[in-house]
């Protein structure tokens, strides 16, 4: 694509959307329609009426369009990602946030809904879309953020601290120890790739960091396991946990809750696809007994 003097907004989104579609990107008008709208921050109902006329594309559009259809993340080039009620700062050395993970942060705030100033814990919490929604939506709440990366903690501090998120950099396998057994709830969408797997989109396999991805071991389930083995030990007896997973995992997660013999109500959920995105169980009250 070439930026073309006195080029009108409709005919360079227009363009723009054809080179994004070969160039093998998802979304290709919408991409084109937020490039635009990151030049000119006129949101995107507005820009939709600017398509009508003849408003002049905005200069270095171009450029930005020949990044994306190189496939570098739509949010690493406008530095910003909407999750929930949220925009999030994002960019290179964070995970980026998607779209799927909004449902597991529903089953959170349903559980809570009814306590009064719940606690909850998010361990591996990137660049804290979780922690962040549930502060936000849940007053009142008392959240608490975990995250390992330094760069991923970075952007989470960013984003966390106008919402008075509590955030500890630290390994989610002995993270919070000084708050064991408190917990309301705990949540985790934890890295959980299998070593030998690579993501098929390259903005994810090129762009997101591989610490953010791999879970550990042949199978990925390193970190999986150990973040529900810090939520029996975080969690009040009848507390709940709930984690995200790949769905081909969610056998397999509910199998390794129930053969840990401390959770009960062991449960898969579907995400807008349908796909098992999530399992939760809660805490049998004799657990922390034994």
């Amino acid at each position: 694509m070439s930026f073309h003097p006195g080029q009108s907004l409709a005919d360079a989104v227009r363009e723009a959307t054809a080179v994004l579609a070969d160039a093998g990107v998802p979304s290709p008008r919408v991409d084109a329609e937020l490039l635009a709208d990151h030049l000119l921050g006129v949101g995107l109902g507005r820009l939709r009426a600017m398509l009508l006329g003849t408003t002049p594309a905005p200069e270095g559009y171009a450029s930005l369009v020949a990044e994306r259809a190189s496939r570098v993340p739509l949010q690493h080039i406008t530095g910003v990602a909407y999750f929930r009620h949220l925009e999030l700062h994002v960019g290179p050395g964070v995970f980026v946030p998607r779209p799927e993970t909004e449902s597991v942060v529903q089953l959170v705030i349903d559980r809570i809904a009814s306590l009064d100033r719940p606690k909850v814990a998010d361990l591996g919490t990137g660049s804290g879309a979780i922690a962040g929604s549930i502060a936000h939506e849940v007053p009142g709440s008392e959240v608490h953020a975990v995250e390992f990366s330094h760069l991923a903690f970075a952007w989470a501090a960013r984003n966390l601290e106008p919402l008075g998120v509590i955030l500890v950099e630290g390994d989610l396998r002995d993270a919070l120890v000084e708050h064991d057994g408190t917990f309301d709830v705990v949540v985790s969408n934890p890295p959980y790739i299998p070593a030998e797997a690579i993501p098929n989109e390259p903005e994810v396999a090129l762009h997101d960091p591989p610490e953010a991805l791999y879970g550990g071991g042949a199978d990925g389930m390193e970190l999986p396991t150990a973040a529900a083995a810090s939520a029996a030990r975080l969690l009040k007896p009848g507390g709940y946990f709930v984690m995200e997973h790949a769905e081909v995992q969610a056998g397999w997660i509910a199998g390794m809750l129930g053969r840990a013999g401390k959770w009960q109500d062991i449960t898969t959920h579907f995400d807008l696809n349908g796909k098992e995105r999530a399992t939760s169980a809660v805490l049998a009250k004799t657990a922390t007994e034994e």
